[in-house]
């Protein structure tokens, strides 16, 4: 997926707590171990049965930490980080959420 770039802020202030922002770094580097060795299933040639079920648990893992980010953050990121009105920002929001379950 092509980046857009790191977004700044709107404003000065952020809305992620240094607590909030470490449990999600912390949720992301264990399912990036994850992922890490259901790659290494691959390689080992490993039953394709077992490597599904594993990406079923990463896939849950990342949207937990979606479901975290949407239940605990995005409200104050609508004020603290999005710029623009409050159309454009509940357009951006919905566009987000939007490509959460469609991924899902």
């Amino acid at each position: 997926m092509p980046s857009k770039g790191k977004r700044k802020l709107a404003q000065t202030e952020e809305y992620l707590s240094a607590q909030a922002q470490k449990a999600l770094a912390d949720r992301l580097a264990r399912a990036e171990g994850h992922l890490r060795s259901i790659r290494q299933m691959v390689i080992d040639h490993r039953c394709a049965d077992d490597i599904l079920i594993q990406i079923a648990a990463v896939k849950a893992a990342l949207n937990q930490t979606a479901a975290v980010l949407i239940d605990n953050e995005m409200r104050a990121c609508v004020d603290t980080c999005m710029g623009g009105t409050a159309d454009e920002r509940l357009d951006r929001v919905t566009k987000a959420l939007a490509a959460v379950l469609k991924s899902s």
